[in-house]
C-alpha cells in the first residue's frame, strides 16, 4: 500500500511539473506573440488644437509641411489637398504659386492626344510619388503606402469605456495625431525575446495592424533643417507633421469649433429665455 501511495505521489509531482512547464511556456509565448494591436497604446499628447477652443499653430503647420515635403512625400501622396489651401498656413499667394511650381504635374491629353508635363499651379493637388497603387506596392516590399490626405482622421486607436464617454465632453478628436506621433517615435523599441518579426518588416509596438510594418524608420534627428530654431529631433518632427496632417484632414477645425461654441451659447440663452417666459406666463395661474 505504501509503495502504491509513493508511486501516486511521484506521478503527481511529474504531472504537476509537466503542467507547470507547459503553462510557463504558454505564458512566455503569449507574452512574446501578442494577439492585440497596438501592443502599446499611444499616449494622449498636448496639441494646440485640442479642446473646444483649440487653434492651429501656423508655425508648427509650416514646419510639418516641410517635413512632409522633404521626407514623407517620397512615398505618401496627398491626393485630396490642393496647393492653394496652403494660404491658410500663412503663405501669400505668390509663395503658394512658387511652391506649386516646384512640382512637375502630368497633364493632358494635348491637341495631339499626348500626355505632357507642366509646372504646378495653385489649383493642382499634391502629386503622387507613384503612377499607381501597383507601382507603389512594388517599390515598398509589396505594401502600398497610404494616402495622407485624411490619415489623421482615419487612423486612431479605440480608447474604450469609460474614456470615450469623457471624450464627448472634452471634444477629444486628436487620436490620429497621437497615433502618428507614437508610431514615428516608436521604432527605437526592441521586440521582446522570442517574438518573430517577418523578414523585410520593422518592429513597432504602436502599429495598429500588427507587431511590425513594412515602413522602416522614416526620419532621424537632424534630417530636416528648421529656420525658426525649433528642435531638430524625431519627437519634434513627429509632432509637427502630425499637426500638419491633422490640418490636411480637417482644415476648417477652428471654424467648426467657433460655430459649435456659438450654437451652444445660443441654446443656453434660448433655454433660459424659454424658462423665464414659462415662469412669467404661468405665474398667476392657480395650480
Amino acid at each position: 500500500m505504501k509503495k502504491i501511495l509513493n508511486g501516486l505521489a511521484a506521478f503527481g509531482l511529474v504531472m504537476a511539473g509537466t503542467f507547470g512547464a507547459a503553462l510557463a511556456a504558454e505564458e512566455a509565448h503569449n507574452e512574446a506573440e501578442p494577439t492585440h494591436f497596438p501592443i502599446i497604446k499611444p499616449t494622449q499628447e498636448k496639441w494646440t488644437f485640442s479642446g473646444p477652443f483649440g487653434r492651429y499653430d501656423l508655425g508648427q503647420l509650416q514646419r510639418g509641411l516641410k517635413v512632409y515635403k522633404e521626407v514623407c512625400s517620397a512615398c505618401h501622396s496627398m491626393n485630396l489637398v490642393t496647393f492653394r489651401t496652403l494660404e491658410d498656413l500663412g503663405y501669400s499667394e505668390a509663395q503658394v504659386k512658387a511652391f506649386a511650381a516646384e512640382y512637375d504635374i502630368q497633364d493632358g491629353p494635348n491637341a495631339e492626344g499626348e500626355m505632357f508635363t507642366r509646372k504646378g499651379i495653385p489649383s493642382d493637388h499634391f502629386p503622387a510619388p507613384f503612377p499607381n497603387a501597383a507601382a507603389a506596392a512594388a517599390a515598398n516590399n509589396g505594401a502600398a503606402p497610404p494616402d495622407f490626405s485624411l490619415i489623421a482622421k482615419a487612423r486612431a486607436v479605440e480608447r474604450g469605456f469609460p474614456t470615450f464617454v469623457f471624450d464627448i465632453f472634452t471634444q477629444y478628436a486628436e487620436g490620429g495625431p497621437d497615433y502618428i506621433h507614437a508610431l514615428l517615435t516608436g521604432y527605437d523599441h526592441e521586440p521582446p525575446a522570442g517574438m518573430e518579426i517577418a523578414e523585410g518588416t520593422h518592429y513597432n509596438p504602436y502599429f495598429i495592424s500588427g507587431k511590425s510594418l513594412a515602413m522602416a524608420k522614416p526620419i532621424s534627428d537632424g534630417q530636416v533643417t528648421y529656420e525658426d530654431g525649433s528642435p531638430e529631433t524625431v519627437d519634434q518632427y513627429s509632432r509637427d507633421v502630425a499637426s500638419f496632417l491633422m490640418w490636411a484632414a480637417e482644415p476648417h477645425l477652428e471654424a467648426r469649433k467657433q460655430t459649435g461654441f456659438r450654437v451652444m451659447a445660443f441654446l443656453l440663452l434660448f433655454g433660459a429665455l424659454v424658462y423665464l417666459t414659462k415662469r412669467k406666463v404661468w405665474a398667476n395661474v392657480a395650480h
